[in-house]
């Protein structure tokens, strides 16, 4: 009895929308980069680096849930870290659907320097989808020219909330509390599929995250 009263729990996150403990690292599966429990800007947050100076990606990985239909909702703020290469950006956001094999996900992030750099063409690119590691943002870029990113006026280092909404092979990215997403994908390349969740941030990144809720399409 105890065993299916465990297993119903387990479930609970795939029927309601439910809030996510960030802050609970025994919650967080964590492959690359380092993540720690913090106070960012008098609130409690995730912070996720890269390891031993990196460069390199970080990824915290939810434990025991997988996403399939449905809506993402994250605070997210990401900015160079200070011994980040002059090509850092800020990157953060989140991967899902992440395959068993751990290698493939989709996933869209952010570029908060972009956000209002001088440049126009720099801040086209302030938002981005990629598949990887078939698909990522030099393959969609060169292939399919401004398709898989956009502009949308963004800030390092200030809190930004992500609301991903997701539907078989369709995705749409809202920043802020926009009514219209600023980045519409419908040709997510693993295909309709379910798979795990997780929080990146890329290279040269200090990224923090914080009331992360998860709402399945029932």
């Amino acid at each position: 009895m105890r065993r299916a009263i465990l297993a119903i729990a387990a479930l609970l996150p795939l029927l309601q929308a439910a809030e996510f403990p960030v802050t609970d690292l025994s919650r967080l599966e964590v492959p690359k980069g380092a993540a720690a429990k913090t106070t960012y800007k008098g609130t409690p947050a995730l912070k996720l680096t890269d390891k031993d100076g990196g460069p390199d990606e970080s990824f915290a990985i939810l434990k025991g849930l997988q996403f399939h239909n449905g809506i993402i909702d994250v605070e997210v703020s990401g900015a160079p870290a200070k011994n980040a290469d002059p090509t850092a950006r800020g990157f953060i956001g989140v991967a899902f659907r992440i395959q068993p094999q751990g290698n493939r996900s989709e996933m869209i992030y952010i570029r908060p320097t972009n956000g209002r750099a001088p440049d126009q063409l720099a801040r086209n690119h302030s938002t981005q989808y990629v598949s990887p590691p078939d698909w990522g943002w030099q393959r969609l870029r060169t292939e399919s020219p401004g398709q898989y990113e956009s502009y949308v006026d963004l800030r390092p280092g200030e809190w930004t909330r992500m609301k991903i909404v997701v539907q078989g092979k369709d995705a749409s990215l809202y920043i802020g509390d926009a009514g219209q997403p600023c980045l519409i994908v419908h040709d997510m390349k693993l295909g309709d599929v379910a798979g795990g969740l997780a929080l990146w941030s890329g290279p040269g990144t200090d990224g923090y995250f914080r009331n992360l809720t998860i709402t399945p399409d029932k």
